[in-house]
């Protein structure tokens, strides 16, 4: 898959990748990652000026070390500036990875995750840089992307001013398997949560005089499925899908204490997805109303009812873009001069792309090898990885 216009070190590019995927930076604590990259930036020649982390850490309300790393290179051509992107965090299943080469992958030794999501991004965007200045290739403004936090939530790129990037026009996101595979869209999220307070009485003495808070999101579940707006939601209005990931107490406690006791709190949270921001916030409002319905069906002796309190907030918005908009045209030329036919799709999960998109820089996301991603099989198709780097070369030198 050799491109004689585009001098890619091969080697090179892979022992950058085995570099990074060996430095451990699970979500929230990206200080190591992004000082190995600062200092393999500052190695090929970009300046220490020219490097800066800003101060979304500031506004994430998780623990987090640092804020997004972001890099700008001077054009040396005229055009418009290219933002190129990637997340720094892993999940904390890489915790330890230990990445071995094994033929035309590289692997973990099987008791953690690799890492190649998206270290493999990561190594791409430096080769990118080495690539540019070495051979001194043509090229308009570029700023680098290195987002905190994009697994536990994209926070890094919720956070983030977009002012700092330069007025860039367009956006590459380096975070997926397939060079051929263009994202070019994805669902919204909305995250709901409930909390159940209820009333403890003896299970086998008097059970009448308490309120069972399982009980209230047994019964409420049930009605949200039987609405329709559990699993994969098709209404004549939308669709999307939705989720019950916590049924318990809170901080990972159980909802109750003893079998003789009739349950007094329980918390349950979830996710409701969609193409539509609107109706990810409607499945949302289907989940309170059968919490709600479900509240007035469990009552003590007394006619006494659960406390239940409701609430959803957005975790990332959709977007979709046009396959003929400038940012698709652009990498779908770049694959046919790679002899590649573009693959355009819609993503059911949610990328750095949503919050790129919502600051007003269209974003594509493209592939770069990594497979069997958040498990103790991933591992990064080297193949593929060669392709996203001469991808990201071309993407970035080409002609408008």
């Amino acid at each position: 898959m050799s491109n004689p216009s585009i001098p890619l070190d091969v080697a090179a590019a892979e022992e950058h990748l085995m570099r990074f995927l060996a430095v451990e930076g699970v979500t929230g604590q990206e200080a190591n990652i992004a000082a190995a990259v600062s200092d393999a930036l500052k190695m090929i020649g970009v300046p220490a000026s020219a490097i800066r982390l800003d101060d979304a850490n500031k506004r994430i309300p998780l623990p987090t070390e640092i804020g997004n790393l972001i890099v700008d290179l001077p054009g040396t051509r005229p055009g418009p500036r290219l933002l190129f992107s990637t997340h720094l965090d892993t999940v904390p299943l890489c915790a330890g990875a230990k990445p071995r080469r094994e033929g035309d992958r590289i692997v973990s030794d099987g008791t953690t995750a690799l890492g190649g999501d998206a270290r493999t991004g990561v190594a791409l965007l430096v080769v990118l840089a080495e690539t540019l200045m070495k051979h001194r290739l043509p090229h308009p403004p570029i700023t680098l992307l290195f987002t905190v936090r994009e697994e536990s939530g994209l926070h890094g790129a919720r956070e983030l001013n977009p002012a700092d990037l330069g007025g860039a026009v367009m956006c590459i996101n380096v975070d997926g398997m397939l060079a051929k595979d263009l994202i070019i869209g994805a669902v919204g999220q909305e995250n709901w949560e409930v909390e159940i307070k209820g009333r403890a009485s003896h299970a086998g003495v008097a059970p009448e005089k308490g309120i069972s808070a399982t009980l209230v999101g047994a019964i409420a579940l049930t009605e949200a499925r039987q609405a329709g707006w559990f699993g994969k939601v098709v209404k004549p209005d939308g669709r999307g899908t939705s989720n019950v990931g916590i049924f318990g107490g809170k901080d990972g406690k159980p909802a109750g204490d003893a079998t003789n006791v009739v349950t007094d709190y329980a918390f349950i949270k979830g996710e409701a997805r969609s193409p539509e921001a609107a109706f990810a916030t409607k499945i949302a409002k289907g989940y309170k109303e059968a919490f709600a319905k479900a509240q007035g069906e469990v009552k003590d002796h007394e006619g006494q009812t659960a406390e239940v309190a409701f609430s959803h907030q957005t975790s990332y918005p959709p977007f979709k873009l046009a396959e003929n908009s400038p940012v698709v045209k652009r990498a779908t030329k770049a694959l046919e001069m790679l002899g590649i036919e573009a693959n355009c799709l819609f993503s059911n999960g949610g990328l750095d792309a949503n919050w790129l998109d919502k600051h007003g820089i269209p974003t594509i996301t493209i592939g770069a090898g990594q497979a069997e991603i958040h498990t103790v099989k991933e591992y990064v198709n080297l193949a593929e990885y060669e392709k996203g780097c001469r991808l990201g070369i071309l993407m970035a030198t080409m002609e408008e």
